[in-house]
Protein backbone atom coordinates (compact mmCIF):
# COMPACT_ATOMS: atom_id res chain seq x y z
CA UNK A 1 0.00 0.00 0.00
CA UNK A 2 1.12 3.57 -0.86
CA UNK A 3 2.14 6.55 2.02
CA UNK A 4 -1.09 7.84 2.77
CA UNK A 5 0.43 11.11 1.75
CA UNK A 6 0.95 9.62 -1.58
CA UNK A 7 -2.82 8.65 -2.12
CA UNK A 8 -4.09 11.87 -0.60
CA UNK A 9 -1.81 14.16 -3.39
CA UNK A 10 -3.16 11.57 -6.05
CA UNK A 11 -7.06 12.30 -4.65
CA UNK A 12 -6.73 16.10 -4.93
CA UNK A 13 -4.79 15.59 -8.86
CA UNK A 14 -8.22 13.24 -9.49
CA UNK A 15 -10.60 15.88 -8.20
CA UNK A 16 -8.72 19.12 -9.30
CA UNK A 17 -7.32 17.72 -13.07
CA UNK A 18 -11.22 17.24 -13.94
CA UNK A 19 -10.61 13.29 -14.07
CA UNK A 20 -13.35 12.13 -16.44
CA UNK A 21 -14.16 8.95 -15.07
CA UNK A 22 -13.87 10.77 -11.35
CA UNK A 23 -16.80 13.86 -12.53
CA UNK A 24 -18.89 11.17 -14.40
CA UNK A 25 -19.67 9.28 -11.06
CA UNK A 26 -19.98 12.25 -9.33
CA UNK A 27 -22.41 13.76 -12.15
CA UNK A 28 -24.09 10.29 -11.92
CA UNK A 29 -24.44 10.52 -8.02
CA UNK A 30 -26.28 14.33 -8.59
CA UNK A 31 -28.37 13.25 -11.22
CA UNK A 32 -30.06 10.19 -9.81
CA UNK A 33 -30.26 12.11 -5.98
CA UNK A 34 -31.61 15.60 -7.53
CA UNK A 35 -34.10 13.88 -9.38
CA UNK A 36 -35.57 12.11 -6.36
CA UNK A 37 -35.40 14.84 -4.72
CA UNK A 38 -37.64 16.97 -7.20
CA UNK A 39 -40.06 13.88 -7.60
CA UNK A 40 -40.40 13.08 -3.86
CA UNK A 41 -40.51 16.93 -2.63
CA UNK A 42 -44.17 17.05 -3.70
CA UNK A 43 -45.73 14.15 -2.67
CA UNK A 44 -44.09 14.85 1.02
CA UNK A 45 -45.64 18.08 1.11
CA UNK A 46 -48.95 17.00 -0.23
CA UNK A 47 -48.98 14.26 2.51
CA UNK A 48 -47.40 16.46 5.82
CA UNK A 49 -50.13 18.59 5.03
CA UNK A 50 -52.87 16.71 4.82
CA UNK A 51 -51.55 14.36 7.67
CA UNK A 52 -51.46 17.83 9.69
CA UNK A 53 -54.53 19.85 9.06
CA UNK A 54 -57.03 17.37 7.35
CA UNK A 55 -58.92 14.38 9.03
CA UNK A 56 -59.73 11.05 7.48
CA UNK A 57 -59.98 7.28 8.18
CA UNK A 58 -56.37 5.75 8.81
CA UNK A 59 -54.68 8.67 9.34
CA UNK A 60 -52.98 8.17 12.52
CA UNK A 61 -52.22 4.67 10.69
CA UNK A 62 -50.62 6.39 8.06
CA UNK A 63 -48.49 8.44 10.83
CA UNK A 64 -47.36 5.54 12.43
CA UNK A 65 -46.42 3.66 8.53
CA UNK A 66 -44.20 6.68 8.05
CA UNK A 67 -42.71 7.39 11.01
CA UNK A 68 -41.83 3.15 11.06
CA UNK A 69 -40.25 3.43 7.78
CA UNK A 70 -37.96 6.39 9.03
CA UNK A 71 -35.85 3.25 10.67
CA UNK A 72 -35.89 1.02 7.81
CA UNK A 73 -32.11 0.27 6.40
CA UNK A 74 -31.56 1.50 2.90
CA UNK A 75 -30.49 -2.30 2.33
CA UNK A 76 -34.03 -3.75 3.00
CA UNK A 77 -35.93 -0.74 1.25
CA UNK A 78 -33.11 -1.95 -1.99
CA UNK A 79 -34.16 -6.00 -1.13
CA UNK A 80 -37.72 -5.14 -1.35
CA UNK A 81 -37.47 -3.60 -4.64
CA UNK A 82 -35.33 -5.26 -6.04
CA UNK A 83 -37.65 -8.35 -5.40
CA UNK A 84 -40.20 -6.22 -7.02
CA UNK A 85 -38.55 -4.85 -10.12
CA UNK A 86 -36.69 -8.58 -10.73
CA UNK A 87 -37.71 -10.52 -13.91
CA UNK A 88 -39.89 -12.80 -11.74
CA UNK A 89 -41.79 -9.94 -9.42
CA UNK A 90 -44.86 -7.76 -10.15
CA UNK A 91 -43.09 -5.06 -12.03
CA UNK A 92 -40.29 -6.68 -14.14
CA UNK A 93 -42.20 -5.64 -17.07
CA UNK A 94 -40.85 -2.13 -16.47
CA UNK A 95 -37.44 -3.64 -17.07
CA UNK A 96 -36.16 -0.88 -14.78
CA UNK A 97 -33.37 -2.99 -12.41
CA UNK A 98 -30.25 -2.04 -12.98
CA UNK A 99 -30.98 1.53 -14.13
CA UNK A 100 -30.95 4.76 -13.22
CA UNK A 101 -35.07 4.84 -12.82
CA UNK A 102 -34.83 2.09 -10.19
CA UNK A 103 -31.92 4.26 -8.12
CA UNK A 104 -34.34 7.21 -8.29
CA UNK A 105 -37.24 4.90 -6.90
CA UNK A 106 -35.24 3.49 -3.94
CA UNK A 107 -33.87 6.35 -2.82
CA UNK A 108 -37.75 7.93 -3.32
CA UNK A 109 -38.35 5.60 -0.92
CA UNK A 110 -35.67 6.06 1.50
CA UNK A 111 -36.21 9.86 1.42
CA UNK A 112 -39.86 10.34 1.34
CA UNK A 113 -40.60 8.90 5.06
CA UNK A 114 -38.06 11.33 6.55
CA UNK A 115 -39.41 14.27 4.45
CA UNK A 116 -43.14 13.46 5.21
CA UNK A 117 -42.29 13.22 9.16
CA UNK A 118 -40.48 16.44 8.86
CA UNK A 119 -43.25 18.26 7.24
CA UNK A 120 -46.17 16.79 9.08
CA UNK A 121 -44.05 18.49 12.42
CA UNK A 122 -43.37 21.90 10.57
CA UNK A 123 -47.13 22.21 9.40
CA UNK A 124 -48.26 21.42 13.11
CA UNK A 125 -45.78 23.99 14.60
CA UNK A 126 -47.68 26.29 12.17
CA UNK A 127 -50.50 28.59 13.27
CA UNK A 128 -53.49 26.59 12.20
CA UNK A 129 -55.96 29.35 12.31
CA UNK A 130 -54.60 31.25 8.94
CA UNK A 131 -55.72 27.57 6.56
CA UNK A 132 -59.42 27.87 8.81
CA UNK A 133 -59.20 31.88 8.18
CA UNK A 134 -58.44 31.05 4.49
CA UNK A 135 -61.72 28.93 4.46
CA UNK A 136 -63.78 31.31 5.98
CA UNK A 137 -62.95 34.04 3.73
CA UNK A 138 -63.66 31.70 0.63
CA UNK A 139 -59.99 31.09 -0.11
CA UNK A 140 -59.83 28.32 -2.36
CA UNK A 141 -57.77 25.28 -0.92
CA UNK A 142 -55.50 25.39 -3.22
CA UNK A 143 -54.41 28.91 -2.57
CA UNK A 144 -54.77 28.35 1.47
CA UNK A 145 -51.88 25.08 0.96
CA UNK A 146 -49.66 27.57 -0.72
CA UNK A 147 -50.25 29.92 2.09
CA UNK A 148 -49.64 28.30 4.97
CA UNK A 149 -46.50 26.27 3.28
CA UNK A 150 -45.50 29.49 2.38
CA UNK A 151 -45.28 29.67 6.17
CA UNK A 152 -43.54 27.15 7.07
CA UNK A 153 -41.00 27.20 3.88
CA UNK A 154 -37.75 27.23 6.13
CA UNK A 155 -38.82 24.45 8.33
CA UNK A 156 -40.28 22.57 4.87
CA UNK A 157 -36.48 23.55 3.35
CA UNK A 158 -34.86 22.18 6.24
CA UNK A 159 -37.20 18.89 5.47
CA UNK A 160 -36.18 18.84 1.98
CA UNK A 161 -32.17 19.25 2.82
CA UNK A 162 -32.28 16.54 5.11
CA UNK A 163 -34.09 14.45 2.95
CA UNK A 164 -31.06 14.98 0.02
CA UNK A 165 -28.48 14.14 2.96
CA UNK A 166 -30.18 11.22 3.31
CA UNK A 167 -29.98 9.36 -0.08
CA UNK A 168 -27.03 11.09 -1.41
CA UNK A 169 -24.53 9.26 0.80
CA UNK A 170 -26.56 5.84 0.33
CA UNK A 171 -25.44 2.70 -0.72
CA UNK A 172 -27.58 -0.35 -0.29
CA UNK A 173 -30.26 0.33 -1.97
CA UNK A 174 -28.05 1.87 -4.59
CA UNK A 175 -25.82 -0.97 -4.72
CA UNK A 176 -28.71 -2.95 -5.09
CA UNK A 177 -30.52 -1.66 -7.56
CA UNK A 178 -28.05 0.19 -10.14
CA UNK A 179 -25.94 -2.59 -9.81
CA UNK A 180 -23.07 -0.03 -10.01
CA UNK A 181 -22.29 -0.27 -13.88
CA UNK A 182 -19.52 2.71 -15.16
CA UNK A 183 -21.08 5.62 -16.23
CA UNK A 184 -24.36 4.66 -15.96
CA UNK A 185 -25.56 3.60 -12.29
CA UNK A 186 -22.28 3.97 -10.60
CA UNK A 187 -22.68 7.17 -8.07
CA UNK A 188 -20.01 7.99 -5.14
CA UNK A 189 -20.92 5.71 -2.53
CA UNK A 190 -20.79 2.63 -4.65
CA UNK A 191 -17.76 3.90 -6.00
CA UNK A 192 -15.97 4.20 -2.67
CA UNK A 193 -17.15 1.09 -2.31
CA UNK A 194 -15.54 -0.81 -4.75
CA UNK A 195 -12.73 1.36 -5.15
CA UNK A 196 -11.93 0.42 -1.53
CA UNK A 197 -12.43 -3.56 -1.68
CA UNK A 198 -9.98 -3.46 -4.53
CA UNK A 199 -6.91 -1.66 -2.38
CA UNK A 200 -7.26 1.44 -4.66
CA UNK A 201 -7.71 4.51 -2.49
CA UNK A 202 -7.14 7.48 -4.35
CA UNK A 203 -10.46 7.46 -6.09
CA UNK A 204 -12.31 6.78 -2.81
CA UNK A 205 -10.52 9.25 -0.86
CA UNK A 206 -11.89 12.27 -3.80
CA UNK A 207 -15.00 11.39 -3.79
CA UNK A 208 -15.14 11.24 0.33
CA UNK A 209 -14.04 14.45 0.13
CA UNK A 210 -16.64 15.63 -2.33
CA UNK A 211 -19.46 13.73 0.21
CA UNK A 212 -17.46 15.61 2.75
CA UNK A 213 -17.92 18.77 0.98
CA UNK A 214 -21.68 18.89 0.35
CA UNK A 215 -22.43 16.96 4.05
CA UNK A 216 -20.90 20.50 5.42
CA UNK A 217 -22.88 23.12 3.43
CA UNK A 218 -26.08 21.12 3.45
CA UNK A 219 -25.68 21.14 7.35
CA UNK A 220 -24.59 24.90 7.14
CA UNK A 221 -28.33 25.44 4.90
CA UNK A 222 -30.30 23.77 7.18
CA UNK A 223 -28.90 25.41 10.81
CA UNK A 224 -29.48 29.07 8.62
CA UNK A 225 -32.71 27.24 7.78
CA UNK A 226 -33.52 26.49 11.43
CA UNK A 227 -32.43 30.03 12.51
CA UNK A 228 -34.60 31.45 10.56
CA UNK A 229 -37.69 29.76 11.36
CA UNK A 230 -37.02 30.63 14.82
CA UNK A 231 -36.16 34.11 14.02
CA UNK A 232 -40.07 34.17 12.60
CA UNK A 233 -41.68 32.56 15.64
Amino acid sequence: MEPLSAISLEALRLLFTGDAALWSIIAVSFSVSGTAIVIATPLALVLAFSLAYLRFPGRRALITLSNTLLSMPAVVVGLTLYLLLSRQGPLGDWHWLFTQKAMILGQIALCLPLMIAMGHAAFQAGDRRAWETALTLGVPPTLAFFTVTREARFALMAALLAGFGRIIAEVGASMMLGGNILAYTRNIPTAIALETSKGLFAQGIALGLVLLVMAFGLNALLTWFQGQGEIRR
